[in-house]
């Protein structure tokens, strides 16, 4: 089958490789479409940490957004399963330890990570092998688009839940890449007041036009009440100044990562009485972005800048985007073409 392959530093291709089979327990995807994220982009430009503390090494075969179709199954996996779209986890746990068994798989610490951790293959190929475990089945109403999108929106919607929001509350979002705009999403739904924070002339109009008319720079950010501040950018500075700006007594999540250590003064996390919650994966919100998916409550296709056939993924994940691209954050890969 058809791979793309990581060999080195902006250096990759796609290959002929052997495709998987179906061992106990797993099933095999036929990969229809993957979404491209910032994890992707740092293992492409060799920045990823899990690269350098040896969590992972080329050749890498990425690809953790994405959905398929079920084309066969191992030992002791229902037959049933064979035909369905789906998506899955990212998160594959052990399953025997006790992060595991309470249900904390996604920090498991002998996990592997569809197509990060652990040199598990991705799905930025034809197909994919992974547990039937993992496997969440998509209904007609999400379509292909919304599917690949289930991963990042599993994500945003675990921040929105950490946040604690109720109807009215105010949030600010730092960041309007794509996690930051889909949690805006989210937190919309539940009937919040969504502000946004980010420095981009060109994600605050591409955020405006999705109708959050309350987008800010540093410059303009108005002083308020923040019921909880979402830090779903990649800047040092911001984990800090989210401690600062959040209200007494209220919640700050973070689940951006920046490319060096930030620094946050306790002190004051304790002396505001402020809770910090902390978003690794999507693993306990895939669900619920399904559900809000299908309902039709959360449509973040607009997100998809473009979607490119297998052939063009380098391209993608260096930050080209093909002639006629929307403005949104996201590209996907079509593995059919």
């Amino acid at each position: 089958m058809r791979a793309f392959v990581i060999t080195s530093p902006h250096q990759a291709c796609v290959e002929e490789v052997e495709a998987p089979r179906a061992t106990a327990g797993e099933v095999v995807v036929d990969v229809l479409r993957a979404g491209v994220c910032g994890t992707d982009m740092e293992f492409f430009s060799g920045h990823m940490q899990y690269l350098h503390d040896g969590n992972a090494e080329f050749p890498l075969r990425i690809g953790h957004e994405w959905m398929g179709r079920v084309s066969s199954v191992g030992a002791g996996v229902d037959p049933a399963w064979i035909g369905r779209r789906v998506t899955g986890d990212t998160m594959l746990g052990c399953r025997s330890c006790s992060r595991c068994i309470d249900g904390r798989q996604h920090v498991c610490a002998d996990r592997t990570e569809l197509g990060i951790r652990g040199g598990r293959p991705g799905a930025l190929a034809e197909q994919v092998a992974i547990p039937v475990t993992a496997l969440l089945p998509l209904p007609d109403a999400v379509d292909d688009a919304l599917g690949a999108l289930v991963e990042p929106g599993g994500n945003a919607l675990r921040a929105v839940r950490g946040a604690a929001l109720r109807r009215g509350d105010r949030v600010l979002v730092m960041g309007a890449g794509t996690i930051g705009l889909l949690a805006a999403m989210f937190a919309r739904a539940d009937g919040a007041e969504v502000h946004l924070l980010e420095r981009s002339a060109r994600a605050i109009a591409f955020a405006r036009s999705l109708g959050f008319d309350s987008v800010w720079t540093d410059a303009d950010l108005p002083v308020l009440a923040w019921d909880a501040v979402i830090d779903a950018s990649t800047a040092e500075s911001l984990p800090a100044r989210a401690v600062d700006l959040v209200e007494p007594g209220k919640r700050v999540v973070f689940v951006g990562l920046a490319g060096a250590p930030s620094e946050v003064d306790t002190r004051m996390i304790a002396l505001k009485d402020v809770t910090a919650v902390g978003v690794l994966s999507a693993s306990g919100g895939l669900e619920g972005a399904i559900a809000a998916y299908a309902s039709g409550l959360v449509d973040p296709r607009p997100l998809v800048a473009a979607t490119v056939p297998l052939a063009d993924a380098a391209s993608a994940l260096a930050g080209e985007r093909p002639e006629g691209s929307g403005a949104g954050p996201k590209m996907h890969i079509d593995v059919s073409r």
